[in-house]
């Protein structure tokens, strides 16, 4: 059992968890599945689209854009929001990586464990 992070993460994986949070819920989930590729939104298009009040999707933009999910452009007063790819792709990645590190080390593992239990 691995208890090292049980009371904190590490610091290369906050961004990681930050994207996972932010990605758990299903309306801002539906909120990223609205832009087209390259596309800039302005809160007014995006809660145009949900049955929701205002200050809620500006909360559910917030926590998109503090995970670094959406980036936002200011024109005037107006906010334009676009989908950072990148970030999330970099999430997965390291996700990715975490888990074949974990597959490579559990069969390197498994000889020893069975050499363990045939003696």
């Amino acid at each position: 059992m691995r208890t090292t992070y049980l009371n904190t993460l590490p610091e290369h994986w906050q961004p990681v968890a930050a994207v996972f949070a932010a990605m758990g819920d299903t309306t801002r989930q539906r909120i990223l599945l609205l832009f087209e590729p390259g596309e800039e939104l302005s809160i007014k298009d995006i809660a145009a689209e949900f049955d929701l009040g205002r200050s809620t999707i500006v909360h559910h933009l917030a926590v998109l854009e503090k995970a670094g999910i959406l980036a936002v452009r200011r024109e005037g007063r107006q906010a334009l929001y676009s989908v950072c790819h990148h970030v999330v792709l970099d999430s997965l990645e390291k996700l990715r990586l975490f888990i074949e590190e974990d597959l490579q080390e559990g069969a390197a593992a498994r000889p020893q464990a069975e050499k363990g239990t045939n003696a």
